[in-house]
């Protein structure tokens, strides 16, 4: 029995035990963590180096640098949640689709170019952060979202319809009630951007600090230890609030972890 889940983990579409799962993952974390012991790469810090440089970086407050960029993505995060759901949903108004369409274009260009944009019109150093990350997090949070808006089904607006609903009564229970649990999804997609900018926007306004002006003085002065051990925490944070994330869905939406079970 156990040799036929372990097979079957390796064919296309088939589903396995909790159990065989936790296997499987504890097998490939120990696979990785060898690898890390054994590595070729030179330029790889090892496991000692990189706890030494962890608890260096401790001593110097990396935690109260890491709370000033959680609050800072936090608070960005939910401006851009906020504008980014506000103006997808305006996609249906045909006034506003064109302007909708244009603004989601914008993930195309770079933040080297605006940030001369954004630096003129900030008043403050955290001003400016949180522009380019709310901006960085709503372009694609409004192409993400419209996406899920334009694949709704034709048949759950004509079910609102028949129930005598208005046009604004349909968006907010089709839309905006019916897809709430596919804005929890774009949102835990894209809520990640916000710590992937962290490190230029914190590298051009250092006065606030942040663990993104901590990892670009590491790079600068080669020293690799504390780059991987800052990684290693940007990317614990960034896995801590997905799972939040996951778990206000599931507190909100609890309709769409049904509907996952049955399928």
């Amino acid at each position: 029995m156990a040799m036929a889940q372990a097979l079957a983990s390796f064919s296309p579409l088939r589903v396995i035990s909790k159990r065989t799962l936790a296997i499987i993952i504890a097998l490939q974390v120990f696979a990785l963590t060898l690898l890390w012991f054994n590595s070729p790469f030179v330029f790889l810090p090892t496991m000692g180096e990189t706890w030494k440089a962890f608890g260096e970086l401790w001593q110097d407050g990396v935690a109260g640098e890491l709370l000033t960029s959680l609050l800072a993505n936090m608070e960005a995060i939910g401006i851009a949640t906020c504008v980014s759901l506000g103006l997808a949903y305006l996609s249906v108004v045909p006034f506003f689709h064109p302007i909708i369409t244009f603004l989601s274009k914008l993930r195309f260009l770079s933040m080297v170019g605006l940030s001369f944009f954004f630096t003129v019109i900030a008043h403050s150093q955290h001003q400016l952060k949180l522009y380019m990350l709310v901006f960085s997090v709503s372009v694609f949070f409004i192409t993400g979202m419209a996406d899920v808006i334009a694949g709704i089904p034709k048949e759950q607006f004509d079910l609102a319809r028949t129930l005598r609903f208005g046009n604004w009564r349909v968006v907010w229970e089709v839309i905006v009630l019916g897809a709430a649990d596919k804005a929890f999804d774009v949102l835990r997609q894209n809520a990640a951007i916000g710590w992937m900018m962290l490190t230029m926007v914190e590298g051009m306004t250092r006065s606030e600090g942040g663990v993104g002006a901590l990892l670009l003085n590491a790079n600068k002065h080669f020293y690799l230890p504390a780059v991987m051990a800052i990684q290693l925490l940007i990317l614990a944070m960034g896995l801590g609030q997905d799972y939040g994330i996951g778990l206000l869905k599931k507190l909100f939406c609890p309709h769409a972890s049904l509907e996952t079970e049955k399928k």
